[in-house]
């Protein structure tokens, strides 16, 4: 096996294992899909575009470095900054979603008020869900959380890939940086849809307990989780 080969497999088995390692790449999808009511379609092609975005905003850094002659000390120190800095934001996210799931579940509490008619004495039940703009119509009128996923996936890093950049860009092998990126970039975008589409289904067939007016707030718990393992466990 040539030298070129194996660094190609590394960056295949290191596209590969990051991302699954890393729940970040397909948890926060499955989450806000199945609390918003996404199709497996749109929950794809959501995760599509952030992995794009993703794979994209270290691409650039590393295209950059290797433009302007940085150390690789330099390079992991910025990839490790940005890392702290989406790990942060995934977590200010997911809270934030998370006591608007609260309020939503609040909201949809159902309760009743007696009403009184001469002899008769009769109850009627009823939420408040209703009386605001329901979550799916929000979806409908363009929401905002696709995008703030998009930017907090935007500033993640691919730890990874600036030591498999760095190698043939000392050996002055433009075609084997660009071969690198492409087989990096293809191997975690295929393994973030595959992984969605596997949990999201079997999520679907499990045919778990619904969450039901909580399903937001778990959610949003879900998505601070994973930004807990990127801050503080390093993930």
């Amino acid at each position: 096996m040539t030298e070129a080969q194996i660094l190609l497999l590394s960056a295949a088995a290191v596209g590969f294992l990051h991302t699954v390692f890393g729940p970040d790449h397909y948890v926060v999808f499955t989450a806000m899909g199945k609390a918003r009511g996404w199709s497996l379609a749109k929950t794809l092609r959501i995760t599509f575009f952030c992995g794009v975005g993703h794979v994209a905003g270290s691409l650039a850094l590393g295209v950059l470095g290797l433009l302007l002659g940085a150390e690789l000390a330099s390079m992991v120190a910025i990839d490790g900054l940005r890392g702290g800095l989406a790990g942060w934001a995934l977590l200010a996210f997911g809270l934030m979603y998370f006591a608007w799931g609260l309020r939503q579940a609040g909201r949809a509490h159902t309760h009743s008020h007696p009403h009184v008619h001469a002899d008769v004495v009769h109850e009627h039940r009823h939420d408040h869900h209703n009386e605001h703009t329901h979550v799916h119509d929000l979806d409908k009128q363009g929401s905002l959380t696709p995008w703030a996923i998009f930017i907090i996936f935007v500033l993640g890093p691919c730890e990874a890939l600036i030591p498999l950049f760095m190698y043939p860009a000392a050996r002055q092998s433009g075609a084997l940086v660009l071969w690198v990126a492409l087989v990096f970039s293809v191997v975690t975008l295929a393994t973030m849809l595959a992984a969605v589409a596997i949990t999201r289904i079997g999520l679907d067939k499990l045919k778990l307990p619904t969450a039901g007016r909580w399903e937001h707030a778990v959610a949003g718990a879900s998505v601070a989780a994973c930004g807990i393992a990127i801050t503080l466990i390093g993930l």
